[in-house]
C-alpha cells in the first residue's frame, strides 16, 4: 500500500469533484456528530432538525447566519491575502479588535456615544468604517514591516499582539475603561440609533463591502500583473528579489490589505449587527471566530469566492450548534465539537485528495534493480 501524489485530474471532472469532497466530508462530520447525541441521550435526527431549522429556516435564525458569514467572510479575504505572498495572518482576532476600538473611537471623540436629540451631521458609521479599516491596516503593516525588515517570524508577531489587543480592549471596556458602559457591566456603550448603518433586507452595507471584496481578491490575484507578483513572491522570494519584486513592499502591502479587511470584520459584527451594537463582555468569543475564516480559506484552496459557502455554514452550524444545545439541554460544547469535527473531515478529505491510495503487489512496488541476488 502506497501513498503517492495524485495524477493530473481531467478537466471534465475538475468543477465536480470538490463538491463531491465538501459533501462527503460534511456527511461524514454529521454522522460522527450523531454518535455525540446519542451519546447525549439525545436523538440525532431531533438534534438535526432543530440546528438546522434554526440556522437556516428561521429567519431570525437564518439572517443571524448570514450576518456571522459576513464575519467570516471578511476574515477568510484577510486572511488570503498575505497568505498569497506566503505569509500566515494568524493574527486576525488582534486586527479585528483594533477595528474594533478604533470603530468606537469615533463616536467616543465626537460626544456622540451617549444619545441626543437629533441626527449628526457627519456620516458617522462611515467615518467608523474607514477607521476601523485604518487601524487593522496600521496593525497589519506592523506585523508586514517586521516581517520584511528584520526578518521577525509574523505567526509569532501576529499571536502576540491577538493577545496584546485581547487585554487592550478589556481595559477600554471594564470598569473605568473610556467606552464603559453607564450600567458598568463589563461592556462597551452601546450605539445610539442615529450612529447604527442602515439594514435591506435585515443585513448591513458590510455584507455588499464582503462580496465585494471577496471578488476583489480572487480577481487581483488572478487577472492583475500586481497579483501575479505577490503570487511569485511567495512562491519563490529568492527568484521574486532577482525579478526586481519588492519583499519589503510585497509583504506590508498583503499585510495592510488583510488588516484592513479584518478590521471591517470588528466594525461589522460589533457595530452593525441588529442586537449587539456594543462590544459585549464575550467580546474574545468573537474574536475565536475569526480563526474559522483561516479553515474556510484553506477549504476553498486560496479562493475567496469559493469560501463563502463554507463561511455560510461554518457560521449556520455555531449558531444552530449552540441554539441546539439549549433547547434540547445538550452538554456544553456541542458546537465547538461539531464545528471541530467537519474542520477535521474536511482536511482529512482535502489530504485524500492530494493524494491517492494504490493497493499494489510487493513486487510490483519494489523498484527495478533491487531484488535480492539469486532471487528468481
Amino acid at each position: 500500500m502506497r501513498l503517492g501524489p495524485a495524477g493530473r485530474r481531467p478537466e471534465a471532472g475538475a468543477a465536480v469533484h470538490p463538491v463531491l469532497r465538501a459533501g462527503l466530508a460534511i456527511g461524514l462530520a454529521l454522522l460522527l456528530a450523531s454518535v455525540l447525541f446519542w451519546a447525549s441521550g439525545a436523538d440525532p435526527l431531533a438534534a438535526y432538525r432543530v440546528m438546522f431549522g434554526y440556522a437556516f429556516a428561521n429567519p431570525s435564525g437564518l439572517v443571524a447566519s448570514l450576518h456571522r458569514a459576513i464575519y467570516l467572510a471578511f476574515c477568510t479575504s484577510a486572511f488570503l491575502v498575505p497568505l498569497r505572498a506566503g505569509l500566515w495572518n494568524i493574527g486576525l482576532p488582534g486586527q479585528v479588535y483594533a477595528g474594533t476600538l478604533a470603530a468606537y473611537a469615533i463616536p467616543f471623540a465626537l460626544g456622540l456615544h451617549e444619545p441626543t436629540p437629533g441626527a449628526p451631521t457627519l456620516p458617522v458609521p462611515l467615518l467608523m468604517a474607514l477607521a476601523a479599516a485604518a487601524a487593522g491596516a496600521a496593525l497589519g503593516g506592523f506585523v508586514g514591516f517586521l516581517r520584511a525588515r528584520m526578518q521577525v517570524n509574523e505567526i509569532l508577531v501576529t499571536m502576540m499582539l491577538n493577545s496584546a489587543l485581547f487585554w487592550i480592549v478589556s481595559d477600554f471596556i471594564k470598569e473605568g475603561g473610556p467606552f464603559m458602559s453607564a450600567t458598568a457591566e463589563g461592556e462597551s456603550f452601546n450605539l445610539p440609533d442615529p450612529l447604527r448603518p442602515a439594514l435591506w433586507v435585515g443585513l448591513p452595507p458590510t455584507a455588499l463591502v464582503a462580496l465585494v471584496a471577496a471578488a476583489a481578491v480572487d480577481f487581483v490575484f488572478s487577472r492583475t500583473a500586481a497579483g501575479y507578483r505577490v503570487r511569485a513572491f511567495g512562491l519563490n522570494p529568492r527568484a521574486a528579489r532577482y525579478a526586481g519584486i519588492d519583499p519589503v513592499r510585497v509583504s506590508v502591502g498583503v499585510f495592510v490589505v488583510g488588516g484592513a479587511l479584518a478590521g471591517l470584520a470588528g466594525y461589522h459584527y460589533f457595530a452593525a449587527v441588529p442586537g449587539l451594537y456594543k462590544i459585549p463582555t464575550n467580546y474574545g468569543y468573537y474574536g475565536d471566530l475569526s480563526f474559522y475564516g483561516i479553515i474556510c480559506g484553506l477549504i476553498a484552496r486560496g479562493s475567496a469566492l469559493r469560501a463563502l459557502p463554507m463561511a455560510l455554514l461554518f457560521a449556520g452550524l455555531s449558531l444552530g450548534g449552540r441554539f441546539a444545545q439549549g433547547a434540547l439541554r445538550l452538554p456544553f460544547g456541542v458546537d465547538y465539537a461539531i464545528l471541530g469535527l467537519l474542520m477535521t473531515t474536511f482536511v482529512a478529505t482535502h489530504l485524500l485528495d492530494r493524494s491517492r491510495l494504490r493497493l499494489l503487489p510487493s513486487r510490483l512496488a519494489q523498484p527495478a534493480g533491487t531484488h535480492a541476488e539469486g532471487a528468481p
